[in-house]
């Protein structure tokens, strides 16, 4: 049986991206890095480098930029994950032109971690995000290299300690504003369960070229139903200010 394959990270000590790490190391896998040399400097990355020393990750000196570094660095392994922000997402193409005169890629992952953007309606600024991710799956495609696409749709994490309220970092006190009639499906995933899944799709040929959703029943709730939730457990109901579409 062939061994787990070698993963490496464009993006790895981002918000999504520590968790898939994370995960990979867990896993078993030869994982690597690619760190900025001020990464490895930054006071703010100390404790997630450290953490990830402690799982035996290997950090490849390099840049999205740096062409040379990434083909290098592409060689070592067999599957290149991409986490990068919403910033670098168009310039994923540099990964692209490395990975075709690597030659040796077996999967690549774009920086998806979201909704599928070949089958949502969004409005700015989150439309921007969506067709620049459309548009980087086709250059994928066009050039034939192996891939996987996550959907995860939306981060646990991120989005239920304020119950989806734009702006505040807490849960709302008095009144909640929902878009729409509030009966919308959404999914909320765990960041460390999408780590989990996406790792487990790495060396699973039924993921290849494919798009794999990450949508476990029990974590589709409406926004209506999650406030009743949350009132239920503080014992205070909240003021529902509904937003029409």
């Amino acid at each position: 049986m062939a061994g787990k394959s070698k993963i490496l990270f464009i993006g790895g000590t981002g918000y999504i991206g520590k968790f898939i790490v994370e995960a990979s190391a867990k896993a078993g896998h030869d994982t690597f890095v690619l760190v900025r040399e001020s990464t490895l400097s930054n006071p703010t990355k100390t404790k997630l480098i450290d953490t990830f020393k402690s799982f035996g990750v290997t950090f490849v000196h390099g840049d999205l930029y740096d062409h040379e570094s990434l083909v290098k660095a592409i060689k070592q392994v067999d599957v290149v994950i991409s986490t990068v922000g919403h910033a670098l997402l168009a310039d994923q193409v540099k990964l692209i032109a490395a990975i075709k005169e690597a030659g040796n890629v077996k999967r690549f992952f774009p920086s998806e971690f979201g909704n599928d953007v070949d089958r949502v309606h969004a409005v700015e600024p989150a439309k921007t995000t969506y067709n620049t991710k459309a548009q980087f799956r086709r250059i994928v495609e066009a050039e034939g290299i192996p891939f996987t696409y996550v959907v995860n749709f939306f981060f646990a994490g991120y989005f239920l300690p304020n119950l989806a309220q734009p702006g505040p970092v807490g849960p709302p006190k008095d009144k909640v504003v929902i878009l729409g009639d509030g009966n919308t499906k959404a999914v909320f995933n765990k960041e460390e369960d999408i780590g989990t899944y996406t790792i487990n799709a790495v060396d699973d040929p039924k993921t290849l070229n494919k798009i794999l959703y990450i949508k476990p029943p029990h974590n589709i709730i409406t926004l209506n139903e999650l406030v009743s939730l949350w009132e239920k457990k503080t014992g205070k109901n909240l003021e529902r200010i509904y937003v029409p579409e």
